[in-house]
């Protein structure tokens, strides 16, 4: 159990005490909500850090590239569906980001089972780095950033959609060939 791993193993023990903090008192409670906030910038910086490490010190295991991308989903997902109890984001948008997880998921399983690595892309990133964002500005919910919050709600749903259609159209032969 290398640093990376150790990391992404602390990223999905920390989403427990996430979704905990952010529901407490129905998200009424604003230190709970700070504190829910912190620890999910927390989980989102060693998600950050745990690739890092292992691409600079050679720590790539079979085990991370297994678990970071799911500890990645599970982080991102939990916070989606309680924004969704909360009432602060629409289910239909939370539907279409989970549905872009699982079929690139889907895609990158096909394309492993052909030998093929398919890497993140760029817009992929601009999604990843978006949603997290937008993510914090909605646990905390400050009402002076409500513009600021929608914008990087709408940035990521449209971004997620960008990545899909990208990482569909560059990779498409995985599935109607089999082989790239």
């Amino acid at each position: 159990m290398n640093l990376p791993n150790k990391l992404t193993v602390t990223r999905v023990i920390l989403i427990p005490f996430f979704v905990f903090a952010l529901l407490y008192q129905g998200g009424e409670n604003q230190t709970f909500r700070w504190a829910a906030a912190a620890v999910f910038i927390v989980a989102s910086l060693t998600d950050l850090l745990d690739g890092k490490i292992a691409r600079k010190y050679n720590l790539v295991t079979n085990f991370g590239k297994f678990m970071d991308p799911l500890a990645d989903k599970l982080l991102v997902c939990s916070a989606l569906i309680c924004l969704i109890e909360l009432r602060q984001l629409p289910a239909w948008m939370v539907i279409i980001i989970i549905s872009r997880e699982f079929i690139i998921s889907g895609f990158r399983l096909v394309a492993s089972d052909n030998g093929i690595v398919i890497a993140a892309s760029y817009w992929g990133k601009f999604k990843t780095t978006f949603q997290m964002i937008a993510v914090v500005l909605l646990i905390v919910n400050l009402p002076a950033l409500t513009f600021i919050t929608n914008l990087c709600v709408w940035a990521a749903l449209v971004l997620t959609v960008v990545s899909l259609v990208d990482y569909l159209f560059k990779n498409h032969k995985v599935l109607t060939e089999g082989s790239m």
